[in-house]
């Protein structure tokens, strides 16, 4: 028998998913227009699952429903840049704590396999260029596994909404200055250090709000 790790995805799980992350990496662009009759044809889903699908994306907040007008991606923003960066500090600043003052040797097992594999990631970004998707899963998975001892199963879900639509902003890589800030936090977090992982947290946070902000001016 198929376990349940195994079975294929649904085709409607699926179109949400590569929506989503084409989202989030810019394929489909942000104030665009979501032109459901191309995207039947592109994502493989019928209409009546397309709709499903941006409705359950306009509840997350990565799509923007125009009534009688459809579907739109939604817009980027410095302000939304800044109150997705604050929400971020505000809840990963929380659930770390809980975290850091719960967490066992499997936690510390998480967090150190977590970091292994952002930190030889970024070497490789380094080295032979970046890639946003290889480099968002591990970076993600790095932070959930520092509060994976929060003890909230919905604050670990509301966080990794928040840094999926902050990584939009994210999407060119900072380089040294972050893998020094990551290995902060993993540092911060072997030894318990609370006040020295928020710290470390939010010099990270509005690290890459002022980079994303450098970039916009470039382009």
């Amino acid at each position: 028998m198929t376990s349940v790790e195994e079975r294929p995805l649904s085709a409607g799980h699926s179109g949400y998913q590569r929506i989503r992350a084409d989202i989030i990496f810019g394929v489909l662009t942000p104030s665009g227009r979501l032109k459901l009759d191309a995207m039947k044809e592109d994502y493989g889903v019928s209409i009546s699952t397309l709709r499903e699908i941006l409705n359950r994306l306009t509840s997350e907040g990565f799509v923007v429903a125009e009534g009688q007008r459809g579907f739109e991606v939604a817009p980027i923003s410095i302000q939304n840049l800044r109150e997705l960066a604050g929400l971020r500090i505000l809840l990963e600043h929380h659930a770390m704590a809980e975290s850091l003052r719960a967490g066992d040797v499997e936690w510390e097992g998480r967090v150190v396999s977590a970091h292994h594999k952002l930190a030889a990631t970024e070497r490789t970004v380094l080295k032979e260029g970046d890639d946003p998707e290889l480099r968002k899963r591990y970076d993600g998975e790095f932070h959930q596994a520092l509060i994976s001892s929060c003890g909230s199963r919905e604050l670990m879900q509301t966080h990794a909404v928040v840094f999926d639509k902050y990584f939009r902003y994210a999407l060119r890589y900072r380089g040294a200055e972050t893998i020094n800030q990551h290995k902060a936090l993993l540092d911060c977090a072997l030894k318990r250090d609370i006040k020295g992982a928020k710290t470390v947290l939010t010099e990270h946070i509005n690290g890459c709000v002022a980079h994303a902000l450098a970039s916009w001016n470039e382009d």
